[in-house]
């Protein structure tokens, strides 16, 4: 059940991408990092879409997340690469070549070695209020500083600064998601008397603020395959250190786990790289920030 909400999320998570990156491009510069940016991108018709089917994506997430752990989910949800990059070389009129099934294959390896080898443990749901303290504000306090070094580097650091940052929220956010979830469990009145909900719903605002920076501010191939990166990562942290979500110890194991992981990872970006990409990236310097206006 977790796997395939999981799966049924990256979807819904690939088109809404596919329909918010464009939009978010094509907003000036003096808008990044500013609410004013989402009440702009919310004027535009494909990009509201994209935001239903975020939703609908956030839906299933919270499903695989009441179901599965962390470790499981989030990982999962790389493959909504797999589903964007070909709707995008279709939409572009362009074909994916050998180069880019290569990352594919490495994107679907690799989760499928980490998923079988590291047998991650289903963990617990109670997390002790220092652990919330610690991967909360230390995860903040890393996206802060991202963003503080973005703001004065190129537009391609910056972007990759901003995309790190998000990343690092929305594996937050996917913690919290999981509270929540269990929280929901125990009944209704049990959520909206903890402040996880609330602290989720901020942090959802940021995080996208953030990710739509991250795609104004350079090409996707910086901005995408960080993201998309930073996600997994952080959220196996988490999963690891506050919820118990062990994986499998032992030589042989970890060194699987970490080059499995690694594969993944150069996957993503080997898939950012398809010429569906670069073709975006090509439109969008060629419309510029004031088609927007």
């Amino acid at each position: 059940m977790a796997i395939v909400a999981a799966l049924v999320a990256a979807l819904f998570y690939s088109l809404a991408s596919l329909l918010q990156q464009s939009e978010a491009e094509r907003q000036p510069p003096d808008r990044s990092l500013s609410p004013s940016l989402l009440t702009r991108l919310a004027r535009r018709p494909r990009w509201v879409a994209g935001l239903g089917f975020d939703m609908a994506g956030y839906v299933m997430q919270w499903t695989a997340l009441t179901w599965g752990s962390l470790v499981v989910v989030q990982p999962l949800l790389v493959v909504g690469l797999l589903f964007a990059l070909p709707m995008k070389a279709h939409l572009s009129e362009y074909r994916l070549h050998g180069w880019d099934w290569s990352g594919a294959l490495l994107v679907t390896s690799g989760l499928a070695v980490f998923l079988v080898v590291s047998r991650p443990g289903s963990g617990h749901a109670n997390v002790k209020p220092l652990v919330w303290v610690v991967v909360l504000c230390g995860g903040a306090a890393l996206a802060a500083a991202l963003v503080a070094v973005g703001r004065e580097t190129s537009p391609r650091w910056r972007a990759m600064a901003y995309a790190t940052a998000a990343g690092i929220v929305y594996g937050e956010c996917a913690a919290l998601t999981k509270s929540c979830a269990h929280l929901l469990s125990l009944g209704v009145p049990n959520l909206f008397e903890s402040w996880q909900p609330y602290l989720l719903a901020g942090a959802g605002i940021t995080g996208m603020v953030l990710a739509q920076s991250a795609f104004q501010a350079g090409p996707l191939d910086a901005s995408l395959p960080t993201l998309s990166a930073t996600d997994p990562v952080i959220s196996v942290f988490i999963g690891a250190i506050a919820f118990g979500e062990a994986l499998r110890s032992g030589v042989l194991a970890t060194t699987l786990e970490v080059l499995s992981f690694s594969a993944i990872v150069v996957g993503i970006f080997l898939l950012a790289h398809t010429d569906a990409v670069k073709a975006a990236q090509r439109e969008h310097f060629e419309l510029g920030p004031q088609q927007a206006r």
